[in-house]
């Protein structure tokens, strides 16, 4: 192509030189003597040369080639006038008659008579002789450049094979070095390696952060596996605490009845019953929280939500507690804003949660003592607190308080007798956890104890 180029460039005036010198085309007709002996001072001054004389739609109607070495008659113009009309193109490859699909370089001149276009001369600057010879040169080069690049091509591959054979063993010694210290750290992640910024990892040094990540999960699965079997084995302990109380007073007084019912006057009786039913209650509601409980942490119980008025809500569970608060002689206040939006949730299990925070505030709030139910607006939310003057918690219990089987190492005796194993405010707190939110609590020891969570207005 290089030499075409370089050829088609020295003899781009070629055909013009031809037309200027000579009448091939006079009054519409071919001038025969003339372009015959053109063709014969071509072939004698430049055998390589191969001359065509073409009409106005790239007919050929003359040639200086034998009869029978041309192959088709017919010339695209397209070529031709890309060649005409602009002289800084590079190669320009046209139609070669001598062969029935292949292009050749050539140069091409207009014959016009009265700027009326009669024909083209056109020159094929490769005849077929250097073509064959142009083959068999191109063929060898061929041969040896891809003798030279195929050994340079093997050397090359040679080397990069070991390159790379070396950076992937090194990389799966990071990844086998990593497993090894996972094994033999019993289970204790290695350090993570650093990904890089400016660069995607490749598939060993992913699969090694991928083996990194698996181990780091494994071993907090691991922590957290302990975690609940020391919780479960705490939990086991308290239950059979907070049950084997009931049990045995209610076995006690019915163990009681049974041996000395004789002995015993109708009061003593009554009272010994009064005694065994509070415990075997006790013992129902013990049982009932722990289902309840787990029914919840299973997410087998799910909100319901619907649009609801807290401030009816509010007032509704207040009633429950009014004959309590005259019979321990506690103030209680319900402090409702009528303006608060309604909020977005299920309204059985919102009333559960102030049944349990008001019961709690009953339990260890003395006599004379002030608990407030209070719901007021939020920014987009309506905000709930129960508070109470009762005997508070101490700062270091607080972070503890709303943990299931959760027992106070302050508790008296006497709390011990109703706080149970605290499930209640659990409960609570684990419904507000479904319902988007989250239970808190603020406390002063003796001075009292204020729970709130906010839920989010509707609509």
């Amino acid at each position: 192509m290089y030499q075409q180029e370089i050829s088609q460039q020295l003899n781009r005036d070629l055909a013009k030189y031809i037309v200027k010198e000579h009448v091939l085309i006079e009054r519409g007709e071919v001038q025969r003597e003339n372009l015959a002996a053109l063709f014969e001072n071509v072939m004698i001054i430049n055998p390589s040369l191969e001359l065509y004389l073409l009409d106005a739609e790239g007919q050929v109607i003359g040639h200086s080639m034998a009869p029978d070495k041309v192959k088709h008659r017919q010339v695209s113009l397209s070529p031709i006038k890309d060649f005409l009309a602009n002289s800084s193109q590079g190669l320009i490859m046209g139609d070669d008659p001598g062969f029935e699909a292949r292009q050749n370089s050539f140069s091409v001149a207009p014959i016009d008579i009265d700027e009326v276009r009669q024909g083209y001369i056109y020159a094929i600057l490769g005849s077929e002789k250097i073509t064959s010879i142009t083959d068999v040169m191109q063929r060898s080069l061929i041969m040896r450049w891809s003798t030279t690049v195929v050994v340079i091509a093997l050397g090359f591959a040679f080397v990069a094979g070991l390159m790379l054979f070396f950076f992937l063993m090194r990389k799966l010694r990071v990844l086998s070095q990593a497993m090894q210290d996972f094994k033999d750290s019993k289970l204790q992640p290695a350090d993570a390696i650093t990904r890089p910024d400016n660069r995607r990892l490749d598939e060993i040094e992913n699969m090694t952060v991928t083996f990194q990540e698996m181990a780091e999960r494994i071993h907090s699965q691991m922590q957290h596996l302990q975690e609940m079997e020391s919780t479960r084995r705490e939990m086991v302990a308290n239950v059979s605490h907070d049950l084997r109380t009931p049990l045995s007073a209610l076995s006690g007084f019915l163990e009681t009845l049974q041996l000395k019912s004789e002995e015993l006057s109708e009061t003593e009786k009554q009272a010994y019953l009064k005694i065994a039913n509070d415990n075997a209650q006790r013992l129902t509601r013990l049982v009932e929280e722990l289902f309840e409980l787990a029914k919840l942490d299973a997410n087998e119980t799910r909100p319901r939500e619907e649009p609801i008025s807290l401030a009816e809500l509010a007032f509704d569970v207040s009633h429950k507690f009014y004959l309590r608060a005259i019979e321990k002689n506690i103030h209680f206040d319900v402090i409702v804003d009528e303006t608060v939006p309604q909020v977005s949730a299920d309204v059985g299990m919102i009333e559960r949660v102030l049944d349990n925070l008001i019961d709690n505030s009953f339990k260890h709030t003395p006599d004379q003592g002030h608990i407030r139910l209070q719901v007021a607006p939020r920014p987009n939310a309506v905000e709930i607190a129960v508070s109470d003057t009762g005997s508070g918690i101490p700062s270091e219990e607080l972070p503890h308080v709303l943990k299931r089987f959760y027992h106070k190492a302050s508790r008296s005796s006497a709390d011990e007798s109703q706080a149970g194993l605290g499930l209640g405010l659990a409960i609570a707190s684990r419904i507000v956890e479904l319902h988007g939110s989250r239970l808190s609590v603020d406390s002063v020891l003796h001075q009292g104890t204020t729970f709130r969570f906010s839920l989010p207005a509707s609509g």
